[in-house]
């Protein structure tokens, strides 16, 4: 799975903001915390959800359950708003 071509991304300040373009049906701008944009930064890619929290355990010290659910949250929200390609 990975973001859907036309999705960009930007850290404004210490916002990080994702912008849908193209394809997807959704106008605005969807604001995320640092966790959440490490995430979507994984998905510039093809990759799996395991790969994600794998890439977050490297990253962040958490328990890897509780990253597993945050990562699984945030893709679902993705998934939901149809910003990914699976």
């Amino acid at each position: 799975m990975k973001l859907k071509q036309g999705m960009v991304t930007s850290k404004v300040g210490r916002q990080h903001v994702l912008i849908p373009t193209g394809e997807v049906h959704f106008h605005g701008v969807v604001r995320s915390n640092p966790t959440a944009a490490f995430i979507i930064e994984q998905l510039k890619s093809d990759t799996s959800e395991e790969k994600i929290v794998d890439a977050m355990l490297a990253e962040y010290d958490a328990p890897r359950e509780q990253i597993a659910q945050d990562v699984h949250k945030v893709i679902e929200q993705l998934r939901e708003q149809g910003f990914l390609d699976e």
